[in-house]
């Protein structure tokens, strides 16, 4: 059947593209000196955005860190929004310092909402408008001594929204947390370092990113509320042309999840808000692509791009085709079969890109040789997890729940 030959040929061709230009990155990465930027004077004024719920085991780390930056500390104020919070979360944050704002709504659930009602309240103080830029960090995470001064760096150079260098401070806990932070460390290494380099448009990735005042006016505050609210910001800023800049000598580390369990739940909720920003913005990327002739609207749709959902299509049709006759069972069997060596090639592809991650970034791994080894061979495990995931997240409905963090 001529739709069935048509679904195989689109799949192999998203497949084969996002291959291609994934290794092209990696080579540019290995090839190519990262992007530098030069020193700047430390005069703008930030707002760092924090997003707590029940977070009082973390919070203060994360705090600590900021009141310890290279940056002058008179220029950068903390805001913290106690998202629904039960414990002394919001305690903890007012006897450091810093401003907090408690927010209490079980209808409105997520981390877009949060900054949303931050950002209003910010705002009807008549305090958003005197920051020159928004720093926005999950509770958990923790800053290296000169993340700011080096983000400040890049925003004086000209970037309206950056991203940073993704590290964890949990990678060697188990095969769940390396699987996460070695995904994280691959797109810095060999994604975002190499789009700064051809002079494409980097992703934000959930936190440690910033935004100016001129966005955050633009978008009247924060207006991003899918499930992957930092992948709708990113497509909302690549729509406007904004190029969105990474800062690769400012490191942040972020805790990721040890449950298999709570990863799961973590990767399903961003598989449907990518199928979301897909369904909200997939067409006006694609367009702004060809109008445009811009490069970064075509890669960041190939991110997002349903494939689970075309290939659960192609199944269900040659299921369908077959027992009406239309066309043999053998021939959908050969067919799934070749998707079968596909997976193969792709576990074996996963391991290597494991390895290369390692190899680049062994200096900043905290990790021993013989657990990194480990991590690579179980990495394709964690990888391919996602068919899995992806195929659930098309019919799941999955609410934000909070990832508890030990510190």
């Amino acid at each position: 059947m001529a739709i069935l030959n048509v679904l195989d040929w689109l799949i192999t061709l998203l497949g084969f593209c996002v291959v291609a230009y994934q290794a092209a990155y990696v080579l540019v990465s290995f090839f190519a000196k990262p992007e530098a930027f030069p020193d700047a004077p430390m005069d703008k004024r930030y707002a760092v955005l924090i997003s707590a719920r029940n977070e009082s085991a973390v919070i203060g780390n994360l705090i600590g860190d900021l009141q310890s930056q290279s940056y002058p500390h008179d220029l950068l104020d903390i805001w913290i929004v106690a998202d629904n919070c039960t414990d002394n979360t919001a305690d903890i944050a007012r006897s450091m310092g810093c401003n907090v704002v408690e927010r209490f709504n079980q209808e409105q659930i997520g981390k877009g909402y949060a900054l949303s009602y931050l950002l209003d309240n910010m705002a009807d103080q008549g305090r958003a408008s005197q920051y020159d830029a928004f720093f926005v960090f999950d509770a958990d995470n923790r800053l290296d001594h000169h993340y700011v001064e080096e983000m400040n760096k890049a925003f004086q150079s000209g970037f309206k929204v950056l991203t940073s260098y993704r590290n964890s401070v949990n990678l060697n806990e188990n095969w769940v947390s390396s699987g996460t932070a070695l995904w994280f460390l691959r797109e810095s290494r060999f994604v975002n370092s190499s789009r700064m380099v051809i002079g494409s448009s980097c992703h934000v990735a959930g936190t440690g990113f910033m935004f100016s005042r001129e966005i955050m006016e633009r978008n009247n505050g924060w207006k991003f509320h899918l499930l992957t609210e930092d992948m709708e910001f990113t497509m909302d800023c690549v729509l406007h042309g904004d190029r969105i800049g990474y800062c690769g000598s400012a490191i942040l580390y972020d805790e990721q999840p040890t449950s298999f369990r709570q990863s799961w739940r973590q990767r399903v909720r961003w598989s449907k808000g990518y199928l979301q920003v897909f369904r909200y913005y997939g067409a006006a990327m694609i367009r702004h692509g060809i109008q445009e002739r811009d490069f970064s609207s075509l890669d960041l749709t190939l991110l997002v791009c349903p494939f689970m959902v075309l290939t659960a299509l192609r199944l269900a049709l040659g299921a369908l085709f077959a027992a009406l006759g239309f066309v043999s069972w053998s021939s959908q069997l050969g067919a799934v079969s070749g998707w079968g060596m596909g997976v193969v090639v792709s576990m074996l592809t996963m391991m290597l890109l494991a390895a290369m991650t390692v190899i680049a970034e062994r200096d900043k791994i905290r990790a021993s040789n013989k657990e990194l080894f480990a991590y690579c061979l179980s990495f394709p495990i964690f990888a391919l997890s996602y068919v899995v995931i992806s195929f659930q997240a098309i019919f799941a409905k999955p609410e934000w729940k909070p990832i508890v963090h030990k510190g």
